[in-house]
């Protein structure tokens, strides 16, 4: 299991910005993966996605190594953000992207 961490860290470590869904951004496969996607594709922020379905040890591992029991879970600057709600309420306040802009990450200025 500890190789499932490390690939988990990599993934966290070497992107900005990684999102851990069920599905793809083009095509999620649950309603909280959905609505995470669209927020990051509205605010113009570029990110690596990493589909949990495609491998049940990533799915549970990254529950383990964020302590969280659900999925999807945003990361950002290798920093556990949270999850569909969380990242919906940073976004509606306008904090997801002033956390973004923070740690030098560009996002799309709002219209």
């Amino acid at each position: 299991m500890s190789g499932i961490h490390e690939f988990i860290g990599n993934e966290i470590k070497t992107n900005d910005v990684v999102l851990f869904m069920k599905g793809t951004p083009q095509f999620p496969q649950c309603g909280f993966s959905g609505q995470v996607v669209q927020i990051l594709d509205y605010i113009g922020v570029e990110y690596k996605s990493v589909n949990v379905l495609a491998d049940s040890e990533i799915r549970q591992g990254i529950k383990e190594y964020s302590n969280w029991p659900t999925i999807p879970q945003l990361y950002i600057k290798g920093e556990f953000v949270g999850g569909c709600d969380i990242v919906r309420e940073m976004f509606q306040a306008g904090e997801l992207q002033q956390h973004l802009q923070e740690n030098g990450i560009a996002v799309r200025a709002a219209s």
